[in-house]
Protein backbone atom coordinates (compact mmCIF):
# COMPACT_ATOMS: atom_id res chain seq x y z
CA UNK A 1 0.00 0.00 0.00
CA UNK A 2 1.50 3.15 -0.86
CA UNK A 3 1.19 6.67 1.65
CA UNK A 4 -1.91 7.96 2.92
CA UNK A 5 -3.43 10.72 0.44
CA UNK A 6 -4.07 14.38 1.69
CA UNK A 7 -7.41 14.64 2.93
CA UNK A 8 -9.99 17.58 1.67
CA UNK A 9 -11.53 17.90 5.12
CA UNK A 10 -10.53 21.20 6.95
CA UNK A 11 -10.51 18.96 10.06
CA UNK A 12 -11.18 15.39 11.53
CA UNK A 13 -14.26 16.74 12.68
CA UNK A 14 -15.56 18.04 9.30
CA UNK A 15 -14.30 14.56 7.24
CA UNK A 16 -16.22 12.17 9.95
CA UNK A 17 -19.35 14.12 9.18
CA UNK A 18 -19.12 14.17 5.91
CA UNK A 19 -18.44 10.53 5.82
CA UNK A 20 -21.69 9.42 7.29
CA UNK A 21 -23.79 11.31 4.89
CA UNK A 22 -25.86 8.64 3.06
CA UNK A 23 -26.49 8.39 -0.45
CA UNK A 24 -29.95 6.53 -0.40
CA UNK A 25 -32.81 6.44 1.81
CA UNK A 26 -32.35 10.07 3.12
CA UNK A 27 -35.34 11.33 5.49
CA UNK A 28 -36.63 13.44 2.04
CA UNK A 29 -36.13 10.59 -0.36
CA UNK A 30 -38.19 8.11 1.86
CA UNK A 31 -40.80 10.96 2.04
CA UNK A 32 -40.82 11.35 -1.48
CA UNK A 33 -41.09 7.18 -2.26
CA UNK A 34 -43.68 6.56 0.04
CA UNK A 35 -45.93 10.05 -1.36
CA UNK A 36 -45.60 7.78 -4.55
CA UNK A 37 -46.15 5.05 -3.68
CA UNK A 38 -49.53 6.12 -1.68
CA UNK A 39 -50.47 7.44 -5.37
CA UNK A 40 -50.57 3.47 -6.45
CA UNK A 41 -47.23 3.98 -8.81
CA UNK A 42 -44.50 1.07 -8.48
CA UNK A 43 -41.34 1.95 -9.32
CA UNK A 44 -37.43 0.73 -8.80
CA UNK A 45 -35.03 2.19 -5.85
CA UNK A 46 -31.45 3.52 -6.63
CA UNK A 47 -30.76 1.90 -10.11
CA UNK A 48 -28.42 2.33 -12.83
CA UNK A 49 -30.67 3.53 -15.98
CA UNK A 50 -27.92 2.79 -18.33
CA UNK A 51 -25.39 -0.02 -18.62
CA UNK A 52 -22.08 0.40 -18.15
CA UNK A 53 -22.30 3.68 -16.91
CA UNK A 54 -21.78 4.95 -12.97
CA UNK A 55 -25.44 6.87 -12.65
CA UNK A 56 -27.71 6.03 -10.31
CA UNK A 57 -31.69 6.89 -10.49
CA UNK A 58 -33.15 7.64 -7.32
CA UNK A 59 -36.64 6.39 -8.46
CA UNK A 60 -36.74 4.27 -11.69
CA UNK A 61 -39.91 3.34 -13.99
CA UNK A 62 -37.77 0.76 -16.28
CA UNK A 63 -40.71 -0.03 -18.65
CA UNK A 64 -41.06 3.74 -19.28
CA UNK A 65 -37.62 4.88 -18.98
CA UNK A 66 -38.39 7.86 -16.20
CA UNK A 67 -35.69 8.19 -13.81
CA UNK A 68 -36.55 10.38 -10.97
CA UNK A 69 -33.42 12.12 -9.40
CA UNK A 70 -34.08 14.07 -5.36
CA UNK A 71 -31.15 16.36 -5.39
CA UNK A 72 -29.61 17.72 -2.08
CA UNK A 73 -29.69 21.70 -1.55
CA UNK A 74 -25.99 21.46 -0.44
CA UNK A 75 -24.71 18.90 -3.07
CA UNK A 76 -26.68 20.33 -6.07
CA UNK A 77 -26.19 24.22 -5.32
CA UNK A 78 -29.87 24.68 -4.84
CA UNK A 79 -30.21 28.51 -6.04
CA UNK A 80 -33.08 28.71 -3.05
CA UNK A 81 -31.21 27.35 0.10
CA UNK A 82 -27.77 26.66 -0.90
CA UNK A 83 -25.09 28.68 1.09
CA UNK A 84 -21.07 29.08 0.21
CA UNK A 85 -19.06 27.37 2.56
CA UNK A 86 -16.98 29.50 4.90
CA UNK A 87 -14.36 26.61 5.22
CA UNK A 88 -12.46 25.33 1.98
CA UNK A 89 -14.59 27.49 0.33
CA UNK A 90 -11.94 26.93 -3.15
CA UNK A 91 -12.71 23.55 -3.18
CA UNK A 92 -16.95 23.14 -2.22
CA UNK A 93 -17.14 26.19 -5.06
CA UNK A 94 -15.16 23.64 -7.50
CA UNK A 95 -17.15 20.28 -5.93
CA UNK A 96 -20.33 22.00 -6.48
CA UNK A 97 -19.29 23.40 -10.28
CA UNK A 98 -18.69 19.84 -11.13
CA UNK A 99 -21.71 18.17 -9.56
CA UNK A 100 -23.74 20.27 -11.19
CA UNK A 101 -21.78 20.06 -14.45
CA UNK A 102 -22.52 15.73 -13.84
CA UNK A 103 -25.95 16.39 -13.38
CA UNK A 104 -26.64 18.22 -16.99
CA UNK A 105 -24.33 15.47 -18.42
CA UNK A 106 -26.58 12.60 -17.05
CA UNK A 107 -29.99 14.54 -18.24
CA UNK A 108 -28.22 14.48 -21.60
CA UNK A 109 -27.29 11.27 -21.81
CA UNK A 110 -30.70 9.87 -20.39
CA UNK A 111 -32.65 12.04 -22.67
CA UNK A 112 -30.60 10.72 -25.73
CA UNK A 113 -31.28 7.21 -24.96
CA UNK A 114 -34.80 7.58 -24.53
CA UNK A 115 -35.14 8.61 -20.77
CA UNK A 116 -37.61 11.14 -19.43
CA UNK A 117 -36.07 12.90 -16.52
CA UNK A 118 -36.98 14.38 -13.63
CA UNK A 119 -35.11 16.25 -10.62
CA UNK A 120 -36.74 17.48 -7.79
CA UNK A 121 -35.06 19.61 -4.63
CA UNK A 122 -34.92 18.14 -1.52
CA UNK A 123 -37.17 20.99 -0.13
CA UNK A 124 -39.76 20.33 -1.93
CA UNK A 125 -43.09 18.77 -0.48
CA UNK A 126 -42.55 15.39 -1.23
CA UNK A 127 -46.49 15.18 -2.18
CA UNK A 128 -46.25 17.59 -4.81
CA UNK A 129 -43.48 16.48 -5.75
CA UNK A 130 -44.96 12.97 -5.77
CA UNK A 131 -47.84 14.33 -7.90
CA UNK A 132 -45.28 16.00 -10.44
CA UNK A 133 -43.42 12.33 -11.11
CA UNK A 134 -47.18 10.86 -11.57
CA UNK A 135 -48.18 13.46 -14.27
CA UNK A 136 -45.07 12.77 -15.92
CA UNK A 137 -45.92 8.70 -15.72
CA UNK A 138 -49.15 8.62 -16.78
CA UNK A 139 -48.30 11.17 -19.71
CA UNK A 140 -45.46 8.82 -20.78
CA UNK A 141 -48.18 5.92 -20.56
CA UNK A 142 -50.70 7.43 -22.33
CA UNK A 143 -47.95 8.48 -25.29
CA UNK A 144 -47.01 4.51 -24.96
CA UNK A 145 -50.50 3.72 -25.78
CA UNK A 146 -51.20 6.17 -28.45
CA UNK A 147 -48.18 4.60 -30.53
CA UNK A 148 -49.66 1.55 -30.09
CA UNK A 149 -52.93 2.19 -31.57
CA UNK A 150 -51.98 3.96 -34.37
Amino acid sequence: MGPKAESWASSAAVRASMRSNKSRDTIPELALRRAVHALGLRYRVAVRPLPGRRLTADLVFPRLRIAVFLDGCFWHGCPEHHSVAKTNSAYWAEKLRRNRERDADTDRLLKEAGWSVIRIWEHEDPVVAAQHVAEVVHAVRASRLAALNR
